[in-house]
C-alpha cells in the first residue's frame, strides 16, 4: 500500500523568503511560517498560545513567485509534503532538516481597495 504525504499549513512569515540557485541552473526559495494554537490551562484558566515554526522550500517557479509576492507577516495557505534531507556537516556530523516541499500556495492577504471616485 502507498502512503499518503500530504501538509496543509496556514500560517504567517517570520521574513522575506530567501532565494538560492543551484549549480544547475535550478532555483528555489526558501522561508519559515508560524503556526500557532490558543488553549486554556484546565488548572489556572490562563489562556496559552504555542507557536510552531515550520520551514518552507518552493522550487523553479514557484519560489520566484514566492519571494514577488509574500513578505514578513504575509498570510498564508501551503500545501506540500514533508521531506527530510541529510547532510554531513564541517565536523563530519550527519545532520538532518524534515521542511514542507511546497507544491501551491495562496496568499491570504487581502489586496488594498480601490479608493470609490
Amino acid at each position: 500500500m502507498r502512503g499518503i504525504n500530504k501538509v496543509i499549513l496556514v500560517g504567517v512569515l517570520g521574513a522575506n523568503p530567501i532565494p538560492k540557485q543551484f549549480q544547475n541552473g535550478g532555483s528555489y526559495a526558501q522561508f519559515s511560517i508560524a503556526t500557532s494554537e490558543k488553549y486554556q490551562d484546565k488548572r489556572t484558566g490562563d489562556w496559552i498560545e504555542n507557536t510552531e515554526w515550520h520551514r518552507i522550500v518552493a522550487h523553479n517557479r514557484l519560489g520566484e513567485i514566492a519571494c514577488q509576492f509574500l513578505k514578513k507577516g504575509s498570510k498564508v495557505y501551503i500545501e506540500g509534503s514533508l521531506h527530510t534531507r541529510k547532510w554531513t556537516d564541517q565536523n563530519n556530523q550527519d545532520r538532518y532538516v524534515t521542511e514542507v516541499r511546497a507544491i501551491t500556495f495562496q496568499s491570504l492577504d487581502s489586496l488594498p481597495q480601490a479608493n470609490p471616485v
